[in-house]
């Protein structure tokens, strides 16, 4: 299966993926240990590290399902292939809550680390905080229709200033802040807290737990998603669980629990990071605190800055993902070939967001409901994501799993991976908690739903498709199923278009179990003898081979390398396909030829004049790739 462009491109490699996880899942412990610490008190640690194992868990199952199936949308993905479009649908309709959620909460907490960083204090206090963060989503919106963003410049720095950022106030926590007996004054478990407040506070800390959808949606654009993917993950959210506990143990130690509540929940509920800062600054030089204020806050602002801007990108791909499965309207499935986003996807996030930020000030606890919203939201999916994996070892128990899931149990003629079983009747739960304490939950929830089955409805009437229909994507090629190939060829290509067209080659032979020869043809001018050194292009030639090989058996393909010299680049692929045997050779056909009358490029004229094998042409579509061509 090939697809046309424009499309999103597998740029991101292990490094950039998992300082995006770790970027994504940190960024959140800025607005939400303020409100976890509200309910919890002294147990904010202890709450965190127990549901960050949990996410942990969790994340076992995202790592097997976004290996498996290499496509952006996550666990609304994983539902709809392992059960049905409408299950599908829904889950996706309420991780399209938790994106809209965490944009709104981080442009509306942004505005706090900024005032505190510039000492601007009219802008961390109503009204100005909402009218910063409304004009910051407008802003992020207006960029993203007009530019094309690359997640992957940024995705590094971020995360790194981040973490040194957090390090440091850990390092700085435990010498200055640290106490035991200021944590477990006046606590006590069943009365402050109390049971409630603990079984409140339990999904409102999955609002700590942000951006394991985001990381998942970038199953399209990772190079090589069954590796890649899973190392990425489990490396991000392990640091974040051991640094969100920490900075906890810092936090309530800097402020423990008096009359059964937290200044850090109270006074620095919009920013609690900054919060633990003020309380350093008592025990450091005056100078040194002041650097550290406005060190911190700029960091915290900009974590903010990012963390909006990839859930807006984030929403962007889950829209992608339903609106080209006719589960949303064709326009969110189309994505702009300039800036790689679909406008009404980017307008609709903006909209939805920034009546949320209007909402959380005019509302009095509308930061609280908002997180009990937003828990609403991630424990459904999550519960639908372990069970879509456990569903999915029964029904396509040869389904290609370059990470599994470990301890797994055999019941008749499947394996079924006892975490997903356990973590799914967890997240359950912890779900039913919510829906008893969270008014958000209980009610803003399923008004969502509701509206969600309206769309998903309309849509499906109007284009005459059943509601548990599957509807493929409609830029999907899919080859004649009677079409048969034992040998396929293809040809490499520097950059973008030969990626392209080796993962089309390796999907091929993944589906009719054929090999696959990737050939890289040294291109000898006629003014050198054709054995002339040409060391610079054999190395490009032996990294294009090597990186085939690699996803080849990425995708439990075998990949055959080459490379030949030859003064013609097409009779070298004829002949290698008469010599090899290929009956299918897979080309890339580049948009400036199609801007002149021969349409296809001399090399592809010529292969699809003299190959006696059949050609597959991967068509580029103008202005998505500016490559040096045939």
């Amino acid at each position: 299966m090939a697809r046309k462009l424009p499309r999103l491109e597998r740029v991101l490699d292990a490094p950039a993926l998992a300082s995006v996880a770790y970027g994504e899942v940190a960024s959140s412990i800025y607005f939400a240990l303020g409100i976890i610490a509200l309910h919890a008190l002294g147990f904010t640690p202890a709450v965190l590290g127990l549901m960050g194992a949990l996410f942990l868990v969790v994340a076992l199952s995202y790592a097997e399902g976004t290996a498996s199936i290499r496509e952006t949308g996550g666990a609304a993905t994983f539902v709809r292939v392992a059960f049905n479009d409408l299950a599908g649908f829904l889950t996706g309709w309420v991780l399209f809550l938790d994106y809209l959620i965490v944009i709104a909460l981080s442009a509306l907490f942004f505005a706090h680390y900024l005032g505190a960083a510039l000492g601007i204090h009219s802008i961390a206090r109503k009204p100005g905080d909402a009218i910063v963060g409304c004009l910051l989503i407008a802003a992020i919106a207006a960029v993203r229709l007009l530019r094309r963003t690359r997640l992957y410049t940024f995705g590094i720095a971020v995360p790194l200033l981040d973490l040194v950022t957090q390090l440091l106030l850990v390092v700085l926590g435990f010498a200055l802040l640290f106490s035991g007996s200021a944590l477990t004054r006046g606590l006590s478990l069943g009365t402050t807290p109390t049971w409630h407040q603990i079984v409140f506070a339990l999904p409102l800390a999955m609002l700590a737990y942000t951006g394991l959808e985001t990381v998942s949606n970038l199953a399209e654009e990772a190079r090589r998603p069954g590796r890649d993917l899973p190392r990425s993950l489990f490396s991000g959210i392990g640091a974040v669980v051991v640094i969100y506990v920490l900075i906890a143990l810092v936090g309530l130690s800097a402020f423990p629990q008096t009359n059964g509540t937290t200044a850090l929940g109270v006074q620095w509920l919009r920013a609690p990071i900054m919060g633990i800062v003020s309380a350093l600054q008592l025990h450091l030089p005056h100078w040194f605190g002041n650097v550290l204020r406005v060190y911190v806050g700029l960091t915290g602002a900009l974590v903010l800055l990012a963390a909006a801007t990839t859930s807006i990108s984030g929403f962007c791909r889950l829209a992608y993902s339903l609106g080209e499965h006719g589960q949303l309207p064709r326009a969110f499935g189309r994505l702009n070939r300039r800036t790689l986003v679909s406008p009404a996807a980017v307008l609709s996030a903006a909209a939805i967001s920034i009546a949320m930020v209007i909402f959380a000030t005019l509302h009095h606890r509308g930061v609280t409901f908002l997180a009990s919203l937003f828990s609403f939201g991630v424990l459904l999916a999550f519960t639908a994501a372990q069970l879509a994996v456990v569903k999915l070892r029964v029904t396509q128990p040869d389904l290609r799993r370059p990470f599994r899931v470990p301890l797994g149990i055999r019941i008749g003629g499947a394996v079924i991976p006892v975490p997903s079983l356990v973590g799914a009747l967890l997240t359950g739960a912890v779900f039913v908690a919510a829906m008893v304490t969270h008014v958000g939950a209980r009610y803003g929830g399923p008004v969502w739903l509701l509206g969600g089955l309206v769309v998903y409805f309309l849509v499906r009437h109007g284009s005459g498709a059943g509601l548990l229909e599957h509807v493929a994507a409609a830029d999907e090629q899919a080859l004649p199923p009677e079409a048969e190939f034992s040998r396929i060829l293809v040809p490499m290509k520097l950059g973008e278009i030969g990626e392209e067209m080796v993962a089309t080659a390796v999907k091929l032979a993944q589906e009719r179990r054929a090999s696959v020869e990737a050939l890289f043809v040294v291109r000898v001018p006629l003014d050198l003898p054709l054995d002339a050194p040409l060391p610079e292009v054999e190395e490009q030639a032996a990294a294009s081979l090597a990186e085939a090989a690699a996803l080849g058996a990425d995708n439990g393909v075998e990949v055959v390398g080459r490379a030949v010299r030859a003064r013609s680049i097409g009779e070298a692929i004829v002949q290698a396909a008469a010599e090899g045997g290929a009956d299918l050779i897979v080309l890339g056909s580049s948009p400036r030829w199609r801007r002149q009358s021969r349409f296809f490029s001399p090399t592809v004229d010529y292969v699809l004049r003299k190959t006696p094998a059949e050609v597959l042409i991967v068509a580029f579509p103008q202005g998505v790739l500016e490559e040096a061509h045939r």
